[in-house]
């Protein structure tokens, strides 16, 4: 029988390559989005929350946001409770924002709580509710662009502030909060909020280096249903275009608005990743290539070296093969 022992070379050069990250990054903040389709499956979910947890390691500040939509969905064709979604953001009646409470800060909060236990990572579980962290209030009836349809989304909200006063408790103390989007109004009203909103809104007011959405595609695709579009990174005005083309529809649509609001309110970058590549999120953080798409404000405002890829300028909506520029 032979035995090969491991590449120890390999691992010391990607330790290596990594540490100029880990320096930059220490102590910075970073608040990551992870879908409720990822933790459909035990082997996503741990590949997941190790990375998260080797950047809580290596000393930086994670907030962990998590959603919860396919279960949640799951739940509600079980109990016969109709699912309605519009332009991405779902209709919560009130036998669904029931649910919505079960399945957000008690199914999947708990389980990830579980896992960060198992992995040894010191994690505690908050939602929107507590001590006031997402201020918010019941979101208007509202007129569906392009159409003549005015839709009541119900128990849904629409944030007002956030009090980060919990969050920064715990990061200062060494822990890692887990954030479940339930909020409730002044009245004490359970209300429903978009995870990417909630990651997007706590990220500017964290003032956080990154945000990162995990999500099931590869990245922000220039077409749809061709993975072999990713874009490796672009801008707001590039976003915008996107949008304009048709590029960006359905559950993409709050993602781009919370994109757009986090990087307006301060955080310097937003990654789009895969949280199907088990690698993903490091990949994106601690290499120059990257995995998935990079959004910053205004690619112009990058360096002539960050502006270039191979000879060939930048433009303000994608490119390929992204170089210094991705990592930093």
């Amino acid at each position: 029988m032979l035995i090969h022992k491991p590449d120890e070379a390999l691992a010391i050069r990607a330790l290596k390559s990594a540490a100029p990250y880990i320096r930059l990054y220490k102590g910075k903040t970073f608040v990551v989005k992870a879908g409720g389709g990822v933790f459909g499956d035990e082997k996503s979910t741990r590949a997941l929350i190790e990375q998260i947890g080797i950047l809580h390691y290596f000393g930086v500040r994670v907030v962990l946001v998590h959603g919860g939509g396919p279960q949640l969905t799951e739940l509600s064709d079980a109990l016969g409770v109709p699912t309605r979604i519009v332009q991405g953001r779902r209709v919560t009646d009130e036998k669904s924002i029931d649910l919505t409470a079960m399945v957000l800060n008690g199914l999947i909060n708990t389980r990830i709580l579980a896992l960060c236990r198992d992995l040894n990572i010191d994690a505690i579980g908050v939602s929107g509710v507590d001590a006031g962290l997402v201020r918010a209030h019941k979101r208007p009836p509202v007129k569906i662009d392009g159409t003549d349809e005015t839709v009541d989304f119900g128990f849904v909200g629409d944030i007002d502030g956030i009090d980060t006063t919990v969050v920064r408790k715990l990061l200062d103390s060494g822990l890692m909060p887990v954030v479940s989007p339930l909020s409730a109004d002044e009245n004490g009203v359970l209300l429903n909020i978009n995870a990417d909103t909630v990651a997007a809104e706590i990220g500017a007011a964290l003032g956080a280096e990154k945000l990162i959405l995990c999500t099931g595609a590869p990245g922000i695709l220039e077409r749809v249903d061709d993975p072999g579009s990713l874009i490796s990174y672009t801008d707001l005005r590039g976003l915008e275009r996107l949008q304009r083309e048709g590029c960006i529809r359905d559950g993409m649509l709050p993602k781009a608005k919370a994109i757009d609001n986090a990087i307006r309110g301060g955080v310097r970058r937003v990654h789009v990743v895969s949280y199907k590549a088990p690698e993903g999120i490091l990949g994106e953080v601690f290499t120059n290539e990257g995995t998935g798409t990079l959004i910053v404000a205004d690619v112009n405002a990058l360096t002539a070296a960050e502006q270039q890829v191979s000879g060939t300028e930048v433009s303000s909506a994608a490119h390929a093969n992204p170089a210094a520029f991705k990592g930093a």
